[in-house]
């Protein structure tokens, strides 16, 4: 019997690019399961993420048109990883696999027959991986590429040119589920789950319609989120650093002691001030990383929900 899929579609403020996009979804779901690959049964799944413009009533429109849509919509926006976390969740006792993918259409919507082929073959997670960024700008590909490399240094399991188009059996899904981190950085929480993976390259295509709302900020934060998220070895940095540091300090202070009982110093304004500065920052600094990882344990022991639907298309997912 073949799988049942549900295509998770993570949405804000994407009213230019969704009625164009959401036909190319169907199309794809249709052909999978004209060939039988997937069970007619499969889903496309819309996740509104709090958008402020006519995102949902076009979600909510194209559930009435067609069987295959479906949508849920969060109380506020969330960002994008918890919107798709939200319909992975709530996808993942309804279904055999789930494909997330993003709404602008630049991931290239055919990789999925390769997902569900190696679902068959025996993966659990697929990733989609970029075989190469020739549509990107040389900054743009220089920060994304430095990216998943800065990642990898700082001990956070990525795949290497990954972005959130993957995947993931319910199986996968359901241990996933255990995962309680209310700061989520799917890229490198979905690794350490395990079970038998692999990758499916594909070429990114321009944005068909409207504007990108991932920044070269919002991927910088992202970076920041992952890496204190997933490792701790900016603290030992800043151990090693410090403990650099303070050896030349006491190398410092020697040749002070001994120039200062051979009667050979003079005051040295310029010289304090550069020392204080130098101390001062990297003191900042390394509070403010450390207050990071605070703040980050201040949210986590809070328990506050990652997610809050508050509207669907449908009264029960196993019922349509």
């Amino acid at each position: 019997m073949p799988p049942k899929l549900i295509i998770v579609i993570p949405c804000y403020n994407e009213e230019e690019v969704l009625p164009i996009t959401s036909k190319m979804f169907l199309d794809k779901i249709n052909k999978l399961s004209s060939e039988n690959k997937i069970s007619d049964e499969s889903k496309i799944m819309f996740v509104n993420d709090g958008s402020k413009d006519k995102t949902w009533e076009i979600i909510e429109n194209l559930a009435k048109s067609d069987k295959h849509f479906i949508g849920i919509s969060q109380s506020r926006n969330r960002g994008h990883q918890n919107a798709v976390l939200a319909g992975l969740m709530e996808a993942k006792n309804n279904c055999d696999i789930t494909i997330s993918i993003d709404c602008d259409g630049q991931d290239d919507i055919n990789a999925m027959d390769k997902m569900v082929d190696a679902y068959k073959e025996g993966y659990e997670v697929v990733y989609g991986v970029r075989s190469k960024r020739d549509t990107d700008t040389l900054f743009k590909r220089f920060t994304a590429e430095s990216f998943y490399k800065l990642l990898s240094k700082m001990g956070a399991e990525v795949v290497f040119n990954h972005a959130d188009y993957r995947m993931i059996s319910n199986r996968v899904l359901n241990e996933f589920a255990k995962f309680k981190e209310v700061n989520i950085f799917l890229r490198g929480m979905l690794p350490l789950v395990g079970f038998k993976s692999t990758t499916v390259e594909y070429e990114r295509n321009e944005r068909i319609a409207g504007e990108s709302h991932y920044p070269l900020s919002k991927m910088l934060a992202l970076a920041f989120d992952g890496i204190t998220s997933l490792s701790t070895k900016p603290i030992k940095i800043i151990i090693n650093f410090g403990l650099i540091v303070a050896a030349i300090s006491f190398i410092g202070i020697i040749w002070a002691i001994v120039e200062a009982l051979s009667g050979s110093t003079s005051t040295g304004w310029a010289s304090t001030v550069c020392i204080i500065c130098f101390i001062g920052g990297i003191q900042l600094v390394s509070i403010g990383i450390i207050g990071q990882y605070i703040g980050k344990i201040y949210m986590e022991v809070k328990h506050r929900p990652r997610y809050i639907i508050s509207d669907k298309t449908y009264d029960e997912l196993n019922d349509i």
